[in-house]
């Protein structure tokens, strides 16, 4: 880690210094999803799934196109892992009285008790990172990574 700033980089030497983060980001990113789809056979969840029923155990019922949106999926994507979470009796769809044609998807009382069985693995696994980590070490990346996703965004939508 050459030299350490507290004052905003450069575009130039910010571009660099994300690019770091790129290199960290993607392999952390599959291997996180490698384990839990290895520490999960036995239900049967893949990442897919799992993201399906995060989102639903933490923001309550959602269409298809409003999941699919906020975790930058196609619908149809969203649809089959929605489709799987059915299959196993994890989610439901509920008549949507705002629109009738796009049913509400609700998670069940298994898709609950399945989504806090992985949540609670991850967390035990994530308790395993070394290090002497403070908050302010967790609250200065999540600030980073949210700053790099907004920036993409602003590019996709200018695109």
């Amino acid at each position: 880690m050459g030299n350490v700033t507290a004052t905003p980089l450069d575009p130039d030497r910010l571009a660099a210094r994300l690019a770091e983060v790129y290199l960290v980001v993607g392999p952390l990113s599959r291997k996180v999803l490698r384990i839990v789809e290895q520490s999960q056979p036995v239900m049967g969840m893949s990442v897919g799934v799992r993201a399906v029923l995060d989102q639903l155990h933490r923001e309550g019922a959602r269409t298809v196109p409003q999941m699919a949106r906020t975790q930058d999926l196609s619908r149809q994507f969203v649809q089959r892992m929605v489709n799987d979470a059915s299959t196993l009796g994890w989610v439901e769809a509920v008549d949507n009285p705002a629109h009738r044609r796009s049913s509400l998807i609700r998670i069940t009382p298994d898709g609950e008790r399945a989504i806090a069985a992985v949540v609670a693995r991850e967390h035990e696994l994530m308790g395993r990172v070394p290090g002497d980590l403070t908050d302010t070490d967790v609250d200065t990346t999540l600030r980073v990574l949210r700053a790099m996703l907004a920036g993409l965004e602003d590019v996709e939508a200018q695109s």
